[in-house]
């Protein structure tokens, strides 16, 4: 299994369970994908959660490793998914289960309400660590979500910020209890149901009008920078 969908008839609820790192593999990108084409048409907000003590630990390695159209493909896929969720029409909230790292980092950003787990965990950006150039669409999602002080230190010293130390950075919300993560991220996805559904899609769509903008113009450059 790489990520299921349910309904409960107020909210959409998808889980990302690959037995192991929850890696964003092309096979978990397409069935993300799908399960946000059936929460986009449901018309409910959405809950996105990962598997107990772990996120995502970001893109699949030995797709990254064998380099390739496959590898670029993987990594454009990835950032066209966190430009889909920061525009996403009905609300977002993350359930951060655990680690959240890279990729999986990035997608904690693109929630409108992220709720992790306190625990033994880390959030980190680790591409210049394992000796990646941080991608231009990421630098711009990192740039809008995270403090001047945390973009920094997670942008170009591959910070690993502790649960404590992510709300403060950017990263998350709120912060609980590991069994009680996905039931907070549930509770606050279905309190906002109760919101005018056009208006706040038109205003999350105003107000990170300027970030989308530039994540777009930066995927493209990624594309060419990559070869596709």
């Amino acid at each position: 299994m790489t990520a299921s969908y349910e309904n409960d008839g107020t909210i959409s609820v998808i889980t990302l369970d690959d037995g192991k790192a929850n890696a964003l593999s092309p096979a978990m990108q397409a069935a993300l994908g799908a399960s946000l084409d059936q929460a986009e048409q449901a018309a409910m907000p959405v809950v996105i959660a990962g598997r107990s003590g772990i996120f995502s630990a970001g893109f699949d390695l030995k797709v990254l490793n064998a380099g390739g159209p496959a590898a670029g493909e993987m990594l454009v896929g990835g950032f066209e998914l966190a430009h889909r969720l920061l525009s996403f029409p009905t609300p977002v909230v993350i359930a951060s289960t655990g680690h959240a790292i890279a990729m999986g980092s990035f997608l904690l950003l693109s929630g409108d309400y992220r709720v992790g787990a306190n625990g033994p965990f880390r959030v980190q950006a680790n591409e210049v660590q394992i000796g990646l150039t941080m991608p231009h669409s990421m630098v711009e999602l990192m740039r809008f979500r995270l403090t001047p002080a945390a973009f920094n230190t997670a942008l170009v010293l591959s910070e690993a910020f502790s649960p404590e130390a992510t709300v403060a950075a950017g990263w998350l919300d709120r912060v609980a209890e590991p069994d009680a993560v996905v039931a907070e991220a549930r509770a606050m996805a279905t309190a906002a149901a109760g919101l005018n559904a056009a208006a706040h899609r038109a205003t999350k769509l105003r107000g990170r009008a300027t970030v989308l903008t530039a994540m777009r113009a930066a995927i493209e450059l990624d594309r060419t920078e990559l070869g596709l």
